[in-house]
């Protein structure tokens, strides 16, 4: 057996167990072991255990003291944005849509959307979420398509393409042949490591020109995941019109699905979709409150998102964090509005490690090999462990440890597929050089097209002496304005 923690050296295919560790297997029984082993073969998960016996050869990482769970699962992020890391943290959802949708998403090269896509999947990887949807929404020429995909493909973990174009209607962009031929030949390639889905949004307008693109997406098999339930942007004209011509599906994903009324929560429980609870972002930029008490209220399938690094973190351990906060803070203040107490909590620790395990694998059809340590499934793993960091003892509630306590910096030993592609904390077979280099010309790119003036102004938004005009429709595509995405009151943003 190979000496403990040079799992950085493992040869293609060889055998790896992790010994000794807590292990979070998120199966069906949420089975905990202490002191457990984690053996994979191949791309697989060969056995879960204690004291395991091992093929000779085998790859020894020395779980003791730490955590070994499913690989993270991150279902809606706008990697390219990731070359911009951090530029709109003092943003609204107002200032973000003007820059991106409006002014200067189209500056956008193909070559700057492989730049943030690489390191956004780095960074991926490096924080222990194996599996991350690209909701790639920039994709305004098929060769920003091929970009992306080049970006993402660079990088040895796991992705789904949510090909999207936010400078022309999806009515527009699904018809173009060769788009059609990209998504076709994603859905074809049998690459169980690059998935695809169609990504777009419904603004309501009563013409409902959306169809089409639902069209496209049922004649193609492909999911369609979209921004539902985003203030002043989406609303339930938007569900009603999908739930009426019969495109909510099991495998539709809402993203946000903030604020929604009661009517449409139940459509889409009824017809067994996802949403991906991206809170973090949902608090900052305003799209309403996170939807925790909705999806436990309806059922609904739930998974977490990370957003855009263009504000927020890349890691499931913030998002973890801010969904507890968030729902616990609105499950208090409810309560004390009514003078009460509240005593037990509704949303646990293990809840939110599930959303980011299980529910994201169930979220992109795939609970049957993804989300959970069990004999036969993908052999994506996370060991969580730091021995240098007094956080990481006592571990008495693991679940509360991973939720609360951990951080990209635990993250110890990361494996996608069987292949090791963390080592020790650090990452395996990646020259950081070259990726910074390129997010470099990509940032001087974009600077001299605005002009610097304008990227200062856009870094530092300037508070308005009045209030700011509202943006009735952030979709250049579309004319169309609903008021009524602005009304319902209380009802709206509490989903009643």
């Amino acid at each position: 057996m190979s000496h403990p923690d040079e799992a950085a050296d493992q040869t293609p295919g060889q055998p790896v167990v992790f010994r000794g560790g807590t292990v979070l297997t998120m199966d069906d029984a949420h089975t905990v072991l202490t002191g457990g082993d984690v053996l994979v073969v191949g791309d697989r998960i060969a056995a879960v255990g204690t004291a395991l016996a091992v093929p000779e050869g085998t790859v020894e990482v020395d779980a003791t003291g730490g955590i070994v769970m499913p690989g993270m699962i991150d279902t809606h992020r706008h990697m390219w944005q990731t070359a911009m890391r951090g530029y709109g943290a003092d943003w609204t959802l107002t200032q973000y849509f003007v820059w991106y949708y409006l002014e200067h998403g189209k500056k956008f090269r193909p070559q700057d959307i492989a730049a943030g896509n690489r390191l956004a999947a780095i960074e991926s990887l490096d924080a222990g979420v194996t599996t991350t949807v690209d909701w790639s929404h920039n994709l305004h020429t098929v060769e920003h398509g091929e970009a992306a995909l080049d970006g993402l493909r660079s990088v040895p973990g796991r992705f789904v393409l949510a090909y999207g174009n936010i400078q022309a209607g999806p009515w527009e962009w699904t018809a173009d042949p060769a788009v059609r031929a990209l998504l076709t030949r994603l859905r074809d390639a049998g690459d169980d490591r690059m998935g695809v889905q169609i990504a777009f949004d419904v603004t309501g307008d009563p013409a409902f020109p959306e169809k089409a693109a639902f069209e496209v997406a049922r004649e193609l098999g492909i999911p369609v995941t979209t921004h539902a339930g985003v203030w002043g942007a989406t609303n339930d004209t938007g569900i009603q019109q999908m739930y009426d011509n019969g495109f909510m599906t099991p495998e539709t994903t809402y993203v946000h699905a903030s604020t929604l009324t009661r009517d449409s929560y139940q459509r889409i429980a009824a017809t067994g979709g996802s949403i991906s609870v991206s809170t973090e972002s949902e608090c900052s930029a305003g799209q309403g409150h996170a939807p925790t008490e909705q999806v436990l209220q309806y059922g609904i399938p739930v998974s977490l998102s990370m957003d855009t690094s263009v504000w927020w973190s890349g890691d499931m351990f913030s998002a973890m964090r801010a969904t507890l906060n968030t729902d616990r803070m609105s499950e208090h203040m409810d309560a004390h509005l009514k003078g009460e107490t509240i005593t037990h909590l509704r949303l646990r620790a293990r809840d939110v490690v599930e959303w980011t395990t299980r529910g994201g694998a169930h979220t992109i059809g795939r609970d049957s090999d993804l989300g959970s340590l069990e004999p036969g499934k993908k052999a994506d793993v996370v060991l969580i462990k730091n021995d240098s960091s007094p956080v990481s003892f006592p571990l008495l509630n693991p679940f509360g440890h991973v939720a609360f306590q951990a951080q990209r910096s635990d993250v110890h030993t990361v494996l996608v597929d069987g292949r090791v592609v963390k080592s020790a904390g650090r990452l395996v077979g990646i020259d950081l050089a070259p990726v910074r280099a390129e997010i470099e010309d990509t940032i001087g790119y974009l600077r001299a097209e605005i002009g610097e003036e304008a990227w200062q102004a856009g870094m530092f938004p300037e508070k308005p002496a009045a209030e700011a005009a509202i943006l009735d429709n952030p979709y250049q595509y579309s004319d169309f304005v609903d008021e009524s995405k602005r009304s319902g009151g209380e009802d709206r943003v509490l989903g009643r």
